[in-house]
């Protein structure tokens, strides 16, 4: 490698992926508080007998009792008849992860339903499930009381980490489907048991079990579903926690992603039906009856993100859904990969979605999945969509069932709308109040006090000018303390039963949904002036919505002063009639990428819109942003009291605290309150072979007080970006660098069939990073094909800017981590091999030494010892000695270990070059030198011998070392191409077997306690890479090219198959799937095989012709 240029580019490489790799780390290792409220228990687990015929004898199942008395095991197993749920444990778990969930689920079975009014916020949209799914969930009506409990059962796993070994994952499927078995037959047991007690027993068995996964536990549960032991309809409900669905979270090993696809094309088929040719059922769909719900931690949750977690293209969105925790209802909280399970907001609100999916008629789950599915959606969900674009539908959906303007109601159904969206009789309010009517002449109106007073707004004039949208938002209890309705002419009715009973006055209370308040401010005296409490609630009604009504009332609830004191006056509502369009802004690109740089800058000036929708075209889910938010003005002049006051802190006494909801298509919603400084982040999955445009931008929805000014700041924040790019395309960067050395080797290679000199690694890798030709061809055009196939294969179209400018980003990271690898790896071969060279030297110095002989006698000794048969036969044919000894481990024990033994022979190989390498590049030095000084001297003959230390018998001598140009290459350089090619197969095997590391860890935790064999495709495919490494010595397949020469009219080389690898591996990287670069290896190393087979075959028969062509007039 030579030039400022080249030395440049790999040293700003280097120093880069440094740089991120440490930004990363600051932002991830960095504690995130997650606001979560740790849970309670008393645990009690209860061992399940296990017949001795279970061939996976080392795992158990237990059940979870909560209460601190001690209880007879067999007598409370006897009484069991409740609904089973069985949890499964993720990578690493116990079986005690169940504790949180039993015990609540134990409580919320105790304390009953939440009020009837906690199921009106939330539904399922036509545009979701279709209108023939509306049509039965229309009447569904959620039980009033729990009927049955909820009995937990856990598989112990021995903490077994499934997610890092295909083998593992198989086996805790198997024996999962085991536990569910002995589930349902532990029932039946006990209903036998009972019954000889009482003479007659009539209840319903348990047919099928609810399954709750965390982690892997939630993949190891669907692949239950499609194993073929599991009886049928054993299983109609799967929710998953933190669970990957995709694609594994670290996609390294083939066999895992291998048990991925089988798992998920088994779930695809599942749901489509199977029919005859000419179109006739032949049986319904074999999922047909199965709901999974896939909850997400969100951005905390570094492990499994929310792409993995979606089940876009596995369930469809008629049996099935994802939502993350920071848009469920009562959660509101991004949260770790752990403490999803104990986080009390989130197991509160499981806990009763399970309880509310029981039958209350026959204690067992409701059997129509379109009930089940309302379930989740009313329990989980809130009323504000997990999507930007549907609001629309969502608005819409309502529109029919409002009455129109000249409808006349004769039925009642009048009464019955007035209901639904009433809230509950038995709030009253006195009716003092509502008499003392405002009516409102602007756009904007705001509510100071809690002074029982009915603000009227004329919707045909204010919303005159586009303005047909209203929206209001409060920090008042809806009912309680607030109440909306709309008119269709101005009345004399005065109380609130009069306006209930009203058949044509539309109340839509009930329709506000309820948002994360955050932390009220603390008040410091009762009654007096302290900062505004932030919004809990928000109303959006749209102009189809409030055709047909003229008027619309904001009433509020009386409040008695505090302390003799009138209550302060503050912003406990304030609403607004607006056009959508005047809150727009989007933000380019451009403008995002000059954040990096210089902060931007945005003003609000009073009487501006209350919702600002800020579009950014580019996702924060990879450049968040570091977002501040300053009141600057509220029309309050300080007096000369105040004149030291900073203006801000006024300005919070009135203006309520903004609120920021922000929506991601692939993690959903995210709402943020108390917004006023934040990193803004969503855990999207952009610039991705499978993203679609929508995945591409990030949409948030900024509430703030019309009556105030504000300046908002917001720039891209270094660090937070620099640990998402790692988190999102760590997959991509491990593939990538496999292509990486697979290119430099294909440098190498090249070099060898033109007979030019090899170069290092380091060099080949720098050489394709030049412009323009090689970054272009080995870059762009793998980039350009996937598109190509993409659009083949009917996939949504990839925004082509994004994940093209994001694939280079990822390769030129991947380079960087290459090239660090590379130098590490110089240091240390050209360590050991100096401080050899420098020891021989030392060693020829002592044997002058008398002190030394009994050194000469140890040595003829050994050199007895070395002329043994077998010795030499080791000595002659090392690989022989590596395929011995790496065969049967790859195959029957592990394939890392295989691996490892490879890499320490070429290890040895690399280092036995560079020592002779350096020790003939010392003694042509010290040649040089003595000629010199010869010279110097008078003497203008050469020398006849050298007579440095460096003359030893066991290094050539260096017949060629004239400087005459016209001279052959000398042995050090012959040398060194050996050490050049051999380092870039070292570095490429590394890559390979720490791809494979993760699986030999969780192979290691389980010595001793009983293991199979592993998958036939990892000893297959690593079998394969040992090909290549005792094989593929010197890049020649020259014995191959002749028949594929006379096939495709051209010279064929191992050049071209390291560059058609290298595109695999690239190809496999942007899919997501790094695993496969082993596929390519394999296949390079079967050619290496069958090369030298041929090339042997071919030399016994004395064909000179088929021998290696590259002419060398020095020795290797």
């Amino acid at each position: 490698m030579e030039g400022f240029g080249a030395k440049f580019r790999v040293g700003a490489l280097a120093a880069g992926f440094l740089w991120l790799v440490m930004a990363a780390l600051f932002k991830l290792l960095k504690p995130v508080p997650n606001g979560c409220v740790m849970t309670y228990m008393y645990p009690t687990y209860i061992p399940i007998a296990t017949p001795a015929n279970v061939s996976s004898s080392k795992y158990g199942l237990f059940l979870y009792h909560e209460g601190w008395k001690k209880i007879d095991f067999a007598e409370h197993l006897k009484k069991l008849n409740g609904v089973p749920v069985l949890f499964i444990p993720g990578n690493g778990g116990s079986y005690k992860q169940v504790r949180s969930l039993a015990a609540e689920s134990a409580r919320a079975y105790q304390g009953g339903p939440f009020e009837p009014s906690f199921y009106q916020e939330a539904a399922l949209l036509p545009v979701e499930v279709g209108n023939d799914f509306m049509e039965e969930t229309d009447v569904f009506a959620f039980p009033g009381h729990y009927s049955r409990t909820l009995d937990w059962f856990a598989v112990d796993l021995e903490g077994e980490h499934s997610a890092m070994d295909g083998r593992i994952l198989e086996e805790h499927t198997e024996y999962v489907v085991y536990a569910i078995h002995r589930i349902l037959d532990q029932y039946r047991e006990s209903r036998d048991s009972r019954s000889k007690d009482v003479a007659e027993v009539s209840e319903n068995l348990p047919t099928s079990v609810i399954l709750v996964g965390h982690s892997m536990g939630g993949f190891v549960a669907r692949a239950a579903l499609v194993h073929p032991h599991l009886r049928k309809s054993a299983v109609e409900t799967i929710v998953t926690l933190s669970s990957p669905h995709q694609s594994p979270p670290i996609a390294l090993q083939p066999s895992l992603g291998q048990f991925f696809s089988q798992v998920n094309e088994g779930w695809r088929k599942g749901y489509e039906a199977i029919t005859t040719h000419d179109g006739r059922l032949v049986s319904a769909p074999s999922l047909s009856r199965v709901v999974v719900v896939s909850i997400s931690g969100g951005i905390h949750d570094y492990q499994v993100r929310s792409k993995l977690a979606s089940l876009d293209g596995i369930v469809p969105s008629s049996h099935g859904f994802m939502i993350g925790s920071s848009g469920m209802k009562n959660v509101w909280l991004s949260m770790e990969h752990q403490t999803i399970l104990w986080c009390n907001q989130l197991v509160v609100q499981l806990s009763h979605t399970l309880l509310n999916l029981v039958n209350p008629e026959t204690g067992q789950p409701f059997p129509s999945i379109k009930k089940r599915l309302l379930v989740f959606a009313r329990m989980l969900r809130s009323g504000l969509p997990q999507s930007f674009d549907l609001i629309e539908h969502m608005q819409s959906s309502r529109v029919k069932i409002f009455p129109l303007k000249d409808e006349k109601d004769t039925s009642g159904g009048g009464s019955q709308l007035q209901g639904f969206y009433s809230c509950s009789s038995s709030l009253h309010w006195t009716d003092d109040g509502l008499e003392k009517d405002i009516y409102v002449q602007s756009s904007s109106v705001t509510v100071l006090a809690m002074d029982g007073k009915r603000r009227w707004l004329d919707i045909r004039e204010l919303g005159l000018n586009g303005k047909g949208h209203f929206i209001f938002v409060t920090n008042l209890i809806p009912c309680s303390g607030v109440r909306i309705h709309l008119w269709p002419e101005r009345t004399k009715t005065s109380s609130g039963a009069e306006v209930s009973s009203h058949r044509r006055i539309l109340e839509v209370t009930t329709r506000m949904i309820q948002i994360p308040a955050g932390p009220a401010p603390r008040q410091i005296e009762p009654g007096s002036q302290t900062e505004q409490a932030p919004p809990s609630a928000m109303l959006q009604l749209s102009p189809e919505e409030m055709h047909g009504f003229r008027f619309l009332t904001i009433s509020v609830a009386p409040s008695p002063t505090i302390s003799g004191r009138p209550p302060p006056a503050a912003s406990m509502a304030v609403g607004q009639f607006f056009n959508p369009e005047d809150g727009e802004r989007t933000l380019s690109p451009g403008l995002l990428v000059r954040t990096i740089y210089a902060e931007e800058e945005m003003f609000l000036k009073e009487d501006h819109p209350l919702a600002l929708n800020l579009s950014f075209s580019l996702s924060l889910g990879l450049f968040p942003i570091n977002f501040s938010l300053r009141t600057v003005g509220c029309g309050i002049k300080a007096s000369g009291e105040q004149a030291g006051v900073d203006q801000s802190s006024l300005c919070k006494l009135r203006c309520f605290p903004p609120v920021a909801l922000a929506w991601d298509a692939v993690s959903g919603l995210h709402i943020i309150p108390n917004l006023y400084a934040e990193t803004i982040v969503v855990d999207s999955s952009p610039a991705m072979w499978v993203s679609n445009p929508v995945s591409e931008r990030t949409t948030i929805l900024l509430l703030v007080d019309p009556h105030c000014s504000y300046k908002l700041n917001f720039a891209v924040s270094l660090t937070a970006a620099a640990s998402r790019f790692f988190l999102l395309y760590s997959s991509q960067i491990s593939g990538f660098m496999v292509a990486v050395i697979l290119f430099a080797l294909m440098r190498q290679a090249r070099a060898w069939e033109l007979d030019f000199p090899i170069p290092s690694v380091i060099t080949a890798v720098e050489l394709n990073l030049r412009l323009p030709l090689p970054l272009l061809l080995l870059s762009i055009l793998p980039i350009s094909v996937s598109l190509v196939l993409s659009f083949l294969r009917s996939q949504p179209v990839t925004p082509v800017a994004s994940f093209v400018g994001v694939s280079i980003v990822c390769y030129l990271v991947a380079n960087g981590s290459v090239i660090l690898v590379i130098l590490i790896s110089y240091l240390v071969l050209y360590a050991a091999a100096t401080v050899q060279v420098f020891i021989k030297k030392r060693w020829q110095a002592w044997e002058e030494n008398l002190q030394m002989m009994f050194l000469r006698r140890l040595l003829s000794f050994s050199s007895i010892f070395c002329s043994l048969r077998l010795v030499r036969i080791i000595r002659n044919s090392p690989n022989l000695v590596v395929a011995i000894v790496t065969i049967p481990l790859v195959c029957f024990v592990h394939p890392a270990l295989g691996l490892i033994f490879l890499i320490l022979s070429h290890a040895l190989h690399c280092h036995a070059a560079l020592c002779s390498f350096l020790a003939a590049s010392f003694r042509s030095n010290a040649q040089r030198k003595e000629f010199y000084d010869s010279r110097t001297n008078g003497n203008s003959s050469l020398p006849g011998k050298a007579t440095t230390v460096f003359d030893h018998p066991l290094l050539p001598l260096d017949d060629n070392s004239s400087s005459s140009p016209n001279s052959a290459k000398s042995y050090s350089d012959s040398q060194f191409e050996i050490f050049n090619y051999q380092h870039g197969m070292l570095i490429l095997h590394l890559l390979a077997t720490l791809m494979f590391v993760p699986s030999l860890v969780a192979w290691l935790q389980r010595i001793g306690m009983g293991q199979r064999f592993p998958w036939f495709t990892d000893s297959a495919l690593c079998v394969g890479i040992l090909l290549h490494g005792l094989f593929g010595a010197t890049p020649d397949i020259s014995s191959l090219s002749s028949p594929l020469q006379r096939l495709f009219d051209r010279e064929i080389g191992l050049s071209l198959v390291y560059l058609l690898a290298g595109y695999y591996s690239f190809l496999s990287a942007l899919a997501l799937a790094p695993y496969r670069v082993f596929y390519a290896l394999a296949a390079i190393g079967i050619l290496s095989f069958a090369a030298r087979v041929i090339s042997n075959r071919n030399r016994g028969k004395g064909d000179a012709a088929c021998r290696t062509r590259r002419r060398h007039s020095h020795k290797h």
